[in-house]
């Protein structure tokens, strides 16, 4: 269960906070936060509160002043402070990681084991097709604002994308499509981009909490879903053959899991329903051998999506994006 954010910064982020000229972000349930404001987002707003910096989602901030000459409070407004604040499953540590990041949500607690067969109908709807004209490939949600992983390749060169969703309605999956995707981030060579869906009608969605790949012994049973060769919502099981298996200087998971194209992009799942890495290729002469995307990657990834921005018009972005030669070459005919 996800703990609103503003409980939990008004608890935790305003206390010993002072100065004497600061911006203040009003959030909701007149909670508030006091420091230096960086950067203003889409999504958020990065603020220095002096011991680090936080990211506050954009959902809960009801208003910003800035240059306020006054002391923050030592402690937050009595009725910002709810007598019994809401609980989650997870952690306090978990809890922290999820509100530090403001974008997926880590369990550092594992959970009860429970069968392939709950997990699937549990998580199914989380899962997604990825598509574009050159192709298609899988993805999961990381958080219910739309916000979900893939790999790089899937939608490498492509800007129109596409997303089919599972929703579960009377007992019945509904497949719809959404076709205003952005893409936020995206690493070339760590094969991961970060998108997120922008539909005006788009409802909450169901993710997936992210584990730690770490944690996972050899031997021990995973699961992934995926589309392989479009066959859409396919789930294959096997176990984690090993954690350290090296590719082109990277360290993978290699499974018995069936991996096929298609599968690329989505989960591959422990049975404690947590993702532990991102399925993205198979040797194509064997059986049985398929590799993921450890979750820790991942999570480095989504850390620091800043610097992976998507921005062709960023001079800062880390990558240039070149038009293709075949324009190129028209271009200069024409000329």
């Amino acid at each position: 269960m996800l703990l609103k954010p503003s409980f939990v910064l008004a608890a935790v982020l305003v206390v010993g906070l002072g100065c004497a000229s600061a911006d203040v972000i009003e959030l909701k349930d007149k909670a508030a936060i006091f420091g230096k404001i960086l950067a203003e987002k889409r999504d958020a707003v990065i603020v220095d509160v002096g011991y680090t910096a936080l990211v506050v989602p954009r959902s809960a901030v009801t208003k910003i002043t800035t240059g306020t000459s006054t002391d923050a409070p030592k402690t937050p407004p009595k009725e910002s402070q709810p007598a019994n604040p809401p609980q989650s499953p997870a952690t306090d540590t978990a809890t922290a990681t999820m509100l530090n990041h403001g974008l997926y949500h880590a369990s550092t607690k594992a959970g009860p084991e429970r069968s392939v067969r709950e997990l699937v109908n549990q998580l199914g709807e989380a899962v997604v097709q990825v598509r574009t004209p050159g192709g298609l490939g899988s993805g999961f949600f990381i958080n219910d604002d739309g916000f979900l992983m893939t790999n790089f390749h899937v939608i490498e060169g492509e800007t129109q994308i596409s997303i089919e969703v599972y929703h579960q309605q009377n007992g019945q999956l509904e497949r719809k499509t959404y076709k205003q995707v952005r893409i936020v981030a995206m690493n070339k060579f760590a094969d991961l981009a970060l998108l997120k869906i922008e539909d005006k009608d788009a409802p909450k969605f169901k993710f997936i909490q992210v584990g730690s790949a770490d944690a996972l012994a050899v031997g021990e049973r995973v699961f992934a879903i995926g589309s392989p060769l479009g066959l859409e919502r396919t789930v294959t099981e096997g176990i984690l053959s090993t954690k350290t298996r090296q590719l082109g200087g990277d360290l993978y998971l290699q499974t018995t899991a069936q991996i096929n194209p298609g599968n690329s992009g989505g989960p591959l799942f422990n049975l404690n329903g947590e993702v532990v890495g991102v399925t993205n290729m198979k040797i194509t002469f064997g059986e049985g051998l398929g590799f993921a995307i450890p979750s820790e990657t991942v999570k480095y990834f989504l850390d620091h999506r800043d610097a992976f921005a998507y921005a062709n018009d960023n001079p800062s972005n880390p990558f240039r994006y070149l038009e293709p030669p075949g324009r190129m070459k028209q271009k200069a005919a024409t000329e």
